[in-house]
């Protein structure tokens, strides 16, 4: 497997040509959009690795700490500097970190990963709850613009949410403040259990005023400004669909059914940027695909185009929502195929019950470790090996309902003692909904019918 970096989902047509050309040529056409806004190839040989570097580096692009105990890609606002509705655009602090404090040595071998986002944008658009570490924009009643910090999330077999360190950095301050916090957490972070040695661990062990304590006297030198909590963004994070730029031309958000695409795909895909766009293309935390600069007048066109791709700028709730990890096809500690099946899922879904009028976050996990968010879907489903109705041992799945990030962020209930099997997932989801649509209060959202449910209905 290799991991293609694309820090903040920047990439232009000229470099997605080339990963598609990898792909093609390297990779038996497999490509992934992941939820780390990388690109993800598989079936690479050893032997053709230095070729897909010299490729990769003619594009200015790499797998630099794609992998290991190491900072991995940087999460950032797929539209920084573009979207109409942005507080402030971090890509210089992006840019920042990636090129200049990224490639000190010292910070090649932390305790284990560690996860970083930052955006500006209004939307938080990059699930800031989950990650070791984030910069939030905000709006400071003296300072302007600027960034609330979150620390100390990670999901897995013990799943935390980040807490806010209470401060309000300023843009310039962003750098200095990651390199604060990824040196506490190389200095402390817990090396001897490696189940153990994730920020989070330390976080909690310490708590975050303790953390900005030794941030503040042993790291940065200086106190940090006092921070209040940003608003809590509204409606969907992602971006699906027809957008504003700030210069008036439109940014269009399209979604690959899980991030799920091929190399000659890619490569169409690249034209079509050129053709309709200025080439500028966009990866996002939410597997989308973003084609910027478009103007008024050829989005039809460019609409159409995806469409023939089978790419919908408006598609239905359950294949917008939908999320799953790599699966037992590509992953050593998977237990169930996932990636394939979401994309019958969601097609069964449609055919079955058309659309839904509210958000529903489905998310299919190979195994415990919840690279797919298990915990956090309206309907979660970690997968295992269950017993069906004729004693055999089959793929199947646990359910967790009503997680969710944004308004009052928490983790899915799980079903004690309720297993689904593979096939019959799409009945069990069908059985699901309709049960919600038709006990739904007005204007109650799937989580809200969940936390209220009888375990019967949930069945």
């Amino acid at each position: 497997m290799m991991r293609i970096r694309l820090d903040g989902g920047v990439v232009n047509s000229e470099q997605l040509t080339v990963i598609g050309e990898i792909s093609r040529d390297f990779a038996c056409g497999t490509a992934d959009f992941t939820d780390r806004q990388n690109v993800q190839l598989h079936w690479i040989r050893i032997e053709d690795v230095p070729e897909i570097w010299d490729r990769l580096n003619s594009v200015g692009l790499s797998t630099n700490f794609g992998c290991g105990d190491v900072p991995r890609v940087i999460l950032g606002s797929p539209v920084a500097g573009v979207a109409a509705d942005e507080i402030i655009d971090a890509t210089p602090a992006i840019e920042e970190i990636k090129n200049n404090r990224l490639p000190k040595p010292e910070y090649s071998n932390l305790p284990r990963k560690f996860k970083t986002a930052i955006s500006g944008n209004s939307r938080q658009d990059v699930t800031h709850e989950i990650q070791d570490l984030s910069f939030i924009g905000v709006r400071h009643s003296e300072h302007g613009p600027g960034f609330d910090v979150w620390v100390g999330s990670g999901l897995s077999t013990n799943p935390m949410l980040a807490q806010r360190l209470g401060v309000f950095v300023s843009l310039d301050e962003v750098p200095d403040v990651w390199e604060g916090i990824v040196s506490i957490f190389r200095d402390y972070g817990y090396r001897r259990l490696r189940n153990r040695a994730r920020l989070k661990f330390l976080v909690a062990d310490w708590g975050v005023e303790k953390l900005r304590s030794v941030l503040e006297n042993d790291y940065l030198g200086h106190p940090l400004r006092d921070g209040a909590e940003p608003p809590v963004a509204p409606g969907y994070r992602d971006h699906i669909g027809v957008h504003d730029q700030q210069d008036g031309l439109k940014y269009v958000g399209v979604k690959p059914t899980v991030g799920h695409t091929e190399g000659r795909q890619l490569i169409r895909l690249a034209e079509l940027a050129d053709k309709f766009g200025s080439g500028r293309i966009r990866t996002t935390p939410n597997k989308e695909l973003l084609f910027l600069d478009v103007k008024p007048g050829r989005v039809p066109d460019l609409l159409h185009a995806l469409d023939n791709e089978g790419l919908s700028a408006k598609p239905s709730s359950f294949r917008r929502d939908v999320i799953s990890c790599t699966g037992l096809e590509f992953c050593k500690l998977a237990l169930v195929v996932t990636k394939q099946r979401a994309i019958r899922l969601a097609d069964e879904l449609e055919e079955r019950l058309g659309d839904l009028d509210v958000p529903l976050k489905i998310s299919l996990n190979g195994c415990p470790n919840s690279c797919a968010r298990t915990q956090l879907a309206d309907i979660g489903l970690k997968g295992q090996i269950v017993t069906d109705q004729d004693g055999n041992r089959v793929e199947g799945f646990q359910v967790h309902l009503g997680g969710a990030l944004g308004f009052h962020p928490d983790f899915g209930r799980k079903l004690r003692g309720h297993k689904v099997t593979s096939a019959g997932l799409a009945d069990y989801v069908e059985r699901l909904v309709t049960k919600y649509k038709a006990d739904r209060n007005k204007g109650e959202q799937f989580r809200e019918w969940v936390l209220r449910a009888p375990d019967e209905d949930l069945q």
